[in-house]
């Protein structure tokens, strides 16, 4: 099978690899679309570290090739959970299947979806509704992940919520949000564009980082923000978390923060009496409902899909979501062809 292949950092080939072979309790996919994440980009560059060769990939959908237990019939459309587990360690008889100790992930840990075949426990794998695209279908991973970390949090209607970062993740909270009754939904971002887009998808207020801190107060009483979600991944905007948010007030960290030093406000962090709160993938229960919300049109997923290009134009997708200033949110792979 024909595979993008990362050897070393930013270093990409395609190369035919073996055909994957299911056990009994796994699946043969044919990969037909795939989602370019944050978390691709930092394993590119080296930022997350990797076993070489690896191919990555975790966001995927494709059509059900082989089910040696006869439970998926050939053709049917599935997206693929790509968090693994054990089942039986402490973690996953607490329910907390997503922390397994012997869990991988597919794409980091082994073999992801940027192929034309991917092999994948039998419980991970959903069917999709057909009123929903295949060039938007693999963003409902993305949500599922985000849904899972508003499981974390309080949100009642009249919480006020602030996102910092309106990339797909920002915008996909945004919505989540605002379908939880929270009130003003507050986007934050530098991309007049993007803030352009929050609006249009349910965000009552958006601001520019310089203007946050002024315009968060005034929207909020001058208490700051019940909750703010930092989607960005980055120390400066954890530390701007800290600046906007309530006293007593609640931080989810969102994004992956792979820096191991920085500058924050410990002494406001403390003053303020803060909750901090970290999510970290998605469990399956968070598929069912992600895949419903989508389907229901509760949160749209196809205007985050600004780029769709083929699998062997991997690195040029990579550079293209890395480049400073740059017009792409979600970019999908299309491996037909």
């Amino acid at each position: 099978m024909r595979a993008m292949v990362l050897h070393k950092p930013q270093l990409l080939a395609v190369e035919e690899l073996p055909l994957p072979q299911p056990s009994s309790s796994e699946l043969l996919i044919r990969v037909t679309h795939s989602g370019i994440c944050g978390t691709d980009q930092k394993i590119y560059t080296g930022a997350i570290p990797v076993q070489y060769p690896r191919v990555m990939g975790h966001e995927m959908i494709g059509r059900v090739v082989e089910d040696p237990a006869g439970n998926f019939a050939p053709g049917t459309r599935v997206i693929v959970d790509p968090v693994t587990f054990c089942g039986s360690c402490f973690h996953c008889l607490a329910g907390r299947t997503h922390l397994c100790p012997n869990g991988r992930l597919l794409g980091r840990d082994i073999d992801g979806g940027f192929a034309e075949f991917v092999v994948v426990p039998r419980r991970n794998v959903y069917v999709l509704p057909d009123n929903v695209p295949d060039h938007a279908a693999p963003v409902i991973q993305v949500l599922s992940t985000c849904l899972h970390a508003h499981r974390l949090a309080s949100i009642f209607p009249g919480t006020s919520v602030v996102i910092l970062g309106l990339g797909v993740t920002g915008l996909l909270h945004v919505q989540l949000a605002k379908a939880r009754g929270a009130y003003p939904v507050i986007g934050v971002t530098r991309s007049a564009w993007k803030r352009k887009l929050a609006r249009e998808l349910g965000a009552d207020l958006t601001f520019s980082p310089e203007e946050a801190i002024q315009g968060v107060r005034e929207a909020t009483e001058g208490r700051g923000a019940d909750l703010v979600i930092e989607s960005v991944g980055s120390i400066p905007t954890l530390a701007q978390a800290v600046e906007l948010v309530r006293i007593a007030g609640h931080i989810l960290v969102f994004g992956t923060i792979t820096a191991r030093e920085g500058s924050i406000p410990f002494y406001h962090w403390y003053f303020k009496e803060l909750t901090i709160l970290n999510a970290r993938a998605a469990k399956g229960e968070d598929y069912s409902v992600a895949i419903d919300l989508v389907r229901r049109g509760v949160v749209q997923v196809e205007p985050l899909v600004t780029h769709r290009m083929k699998l062997s134009e991997l690195s040029a997708a990579l550079d293209l979501l890395a480049a400073s200033e740059s017009s792409a949110l979600k970019i999908v792979l299309e491996h037909n062809g």
